[in-house]
């Protein structure tokens, strides 16, 4: 068993909240101990070009920003594994979080793990992801600017991504594989209204097209059958997301879409568990706002590890 007994902090998960809350704790002379998973950095790593990040006026690059971050924390005496917690255990104290067969406790635990955009399921969907694919208007709308974009989905974020990227794009397709909108009705007009946005009904997405960039999808209507391709410089998945908790489950409180209970901000069902990140962000997920929250969460932490040792 490679545990190496109790940890002050530890922080599952290593995108932008995690890693800047392991700055703080770290920071803090609290020993921490990160687990980043396969894929430090989260959604941010997938993102080609960062302009909004305040102190980068030329912008930065997802993976550039996320390595920055990952040195600063190790700056501190952050550990970082690149492991996944597999199952967790917050029913008596210390906290225990298990990779594999190997064991930790924590004093405190930070669950920063993210969510991830639901998928079509396509190959070509992972093939072109950074490179025409993404999954956020805000983030990467500039990119598209006098281009022609197809936005996947009819909710609510699908419609205010549409309109975001309105803002910059030629055009902007609206695919969605129902007959009408799930966005609420004020959404949904302003959409209507906006010329540069055309509706195209009862159709999915059978294949993203293109060479080393996206230049295309090939539709099918659900309810003709018909085929056909449609030109375009960019794909935006807005289908919804999928918090990543399940190895949670049971230990924490949680709703039916597997989004952590809080009592407030950060809290959890469970003192000394704190969440930040997409988790308890679903309306803005931005990068800044990550961060933001990864802070409040280390604050918080740092708070009950010195209320244990009184």
């Amino acid at each position: 068993m490679q545990g190496t007994g109790v940890y002050e902090v530890i922080i599952i998960g290593a995108g932008p909240a995690g890693l800047t809350s392991a700055i703080y704790t770290a920071r803090a002379k609290l020993q921490t101990l990160v687990l980043t998973g396969q894929m430090i950095g989260g959604q941010i790593a997938l993102t080609y070009q960062v302009d909004n990040y305040p102190g980068f006026p030329d912008g930065i690059t997802g993976p550039k920003l996320v390595e920055l971050m990952r040195r600063q924390a190790k700056k501190f005496g952050a550990e970082l594994i690149d492991s996944e917690a597999t199952a967790v255990d917050f029913s008596s104290r210390p906290l225990k979080v298990y990779v594999g067969e190997d064991e930790y406790h924590g004093t405190a635990v930070i669950i920063a793990t993210g969510s991830k955009n639901r998928r079509l399921g396509l190959e070509s969907e992972e093939r072109f992801m950074g490179r025409g694919v993404f999954v956020c208007a805000t983030c990467d709308a500039i990119l598209y600017e006098g281009k022609r974009v197809v936005v996947v989905g009819g909710g609510d974020s699908a419609v205010q991504e549409a309109l975001d990227m309105s803002k910059f794009a030629r055009d902007v397709y609206l695919v969605h594989r129902k007959s009408n909108l799930s966005a609420c009705r004020c959404l949904g007009d302003r959409a209507e209204k906006n010329e540069k946005i055309r509706f195209i009904w009862d159709t999915e997405v059978e294949e993203i097209l293109g060479e080393k960039v996206v230049e295309g999808v090939r539709l099918r209507n659900r309810q003709t059958g018909e085929v056909w391709t449609l030109e375009c410089d960019g794909v935006l998945l807005a289908i919804g997301w999928v918090p990543n908790t399940d190895v949670f489950r049971g230990q924490l409180d949680m709703d039916a879409n597997g989004y952590i209970g809080s009592k407030k901000g950060v809290d959890t069902s469970v003192d000394g568990v704190y969440i930040c990140g997409d988790l308890n962000d679903r309306k803005y997920r931005q990068v800044v706002t990550a961060c933001g929250s990864g802070c409040i969460a280390a604050l918080e932490a740092e708070s009950f590890v010195h209320r244990q040792q009184k």
